[in-house]
């Protein structure tokens, strides 16, 4: 097995899924401005792309081993290069629909492949968390590559130019070159199929239901939907909201949402450091604090924004550089909670729980994206933004019950309790 070249496929598969999953609200954007649709109509473009993932998970996720995971990665790539493909061939908002479905179902198989095989690359449990939370933090990186990357295609002064589905045929081309990488590449998939008994589709769905018998399971369930609902909430939409509320032009707003993935991405690697000497729960709960009181005392800087035709990055306003500072907070919630849960498992139930946290995580982000599509559609995106301070609430008690399962409960493979506290 070549783990460095496994190591480097799936960090390149995790960003190419990242481009084109938080491409949502830059297409929401373009899609407006190219299509002439509202933003009601817009915003279905992440239901198609999350109940995809949601259905095809449920579908995939617990008998995904007897496929192979190299080979399932090498599937969801062809099915998402076709995809791309029909883009600047047919450019409609049906096409547009259909390839966030391919994302969808794609990308449901290729996450709950890309995590069991950390588990069959990693030794312990510190290794776990570490390459988690790289190909996680790189995830981010490929969100703030793709924002630059689809505002280079977008004409400054006619947005709904169509030439930015031009983007697509590059997506495409990595689509490919990652796929040749997988097929030259080979994983030691031994330990997933170990102590595995079932071949049915019966036997692998009863197998994902069991894990609900785990009180720890659905408390942790609860916390990633939550954290994910967050992160849809500004991810999605803040490339509308620099654009309506602060004002900024359509390839400026798309790139300052880029600041966020950043920050994002700086907080995910940066908590691998963090951990080595704070608890997770600490941690988590910090940052929920300190993304809320951010959200309560940057947000009125966003109120009365003039439009400036000299705009520009020294003449933006504060707010357009400090909303995005919640991605350093939010960044360490999701990875880090996926790697306690998944750690506290043994390998062959992997795949089963991976399944089910990538259901909850569409989930979340859908239902995310659509409260506050309604919210900014009705207010503004002021109040939407602010909406997000009620699941930061809820997060911390579904932290505090989830901490609590971890103490209590002894499952094959736990953390040690000093990780745990």
């Amino acid at each position: 097995m070549n783990r460095f070249r496994m190591v480097v496929a799936l960090a390149l598969i995790y960003m190419i899924f990242a481009i084109l999953l938080n491409s949502v609200g830059t297409v929401i954007l373009q899609s407006i401005a190219t299509f002439g649709i509202d933003k009601r109509e817009a915003s279905s473009l992440e239901r198609y792309k999350d109940l995809a993932i949601a259905f095809t998970s449920f579908l995939v996720a617990s008998f995904l081993p007897l496929l192979g995971y190299r080979r399932a990665m090498m599937l969801s790539l062809a099915i998402l290069g076709l995809a791309c493909a029909t883009m600047p061939l047919f450019p409609s908002f049906l096409t547009t629909r259909l390839l966030f479905a391919c994302v969808g179902a794609s990308f449901a198989m290729a996450k709950v492949a890309v995590y069991s095989s950390i588990g069959l690359l990693t030794a312990d449990k510190t290794a776990h968390s570490r390459l988690t939370n790289t190909i996680e933090g790189l995830f981010m990186v490929g969100v703030l590559i793709g924002n630059w990357l689809f505002s280079a295609f977008v004409n400054r002064q006619h947005p709904a130019d169509p030439a930015w589905f031009n983007v697509y045929w590059l997506l495409a081309g990595c689509c490919a070159l990652t796929i040749l990488l997988l097929a030259g590449s080979r994983l030691d998939e031994s330990a997933a199929h170990a102590a595995r008994h079932n071949n049915s589709f019966a036997d692998s769905l009863a197998e994902m239901l069991r894990l609900f018998v785990r009180p720890l399971v659905y408390v942790f369930l609860a916390s990633a939907f939550l954290s994910v609902l967050i992160e849809q909430s500004f991810g999605t939409w803040l490339p509308t909201f620099n654009n309506e509320i602060l004002k900024l032009p359509n390839a400026m707003s798309i790139q300052f949402a880029s600041i966020l993935a950043g920050t994002t991405a700086l907080g995910r690697i940066g908590a691998g450091i963090v951990l080595k000497r704070v608890s997770w729960h600490r941690l988590l709960n910090v940052c929920v604090v300190a993304m809320a009181l951010l959200v309560v005392l940057v947000l009125p800087l966003a109120r009365g924004v003039e439009a400036r035709p000299d705009v520009g990055w020294l003449t933006a306003p504060a707010a357009a550089y400090l909303i995005p500072l919640i991605g350093l907070l939010m960044a360490p919630i999701y990875p880090v909670i996926n790697s306690v849960a998944l750690s506290s498992l043994p390998k062959p139930m992997h795949a089963a729980m991976t399944g089910l946290i990538v259901v909850f995580s569409a989930l979340g982000g859908t239902l995310g994206s659509y409260i506050t599509a309604k919210v900014f559609a009705r207010f503004d995106g002021i109040h939407a933004f602010y909406f997000s301070l009620v699941p930061m609430a809820l997060i911390l008690v579904t932290l505090f019950f989830f901490k609590r399962e971890t103490d209590r409960v002894a499952l094959p493979g736990a953390l040690p309790r000093e990780h745990a506290a």
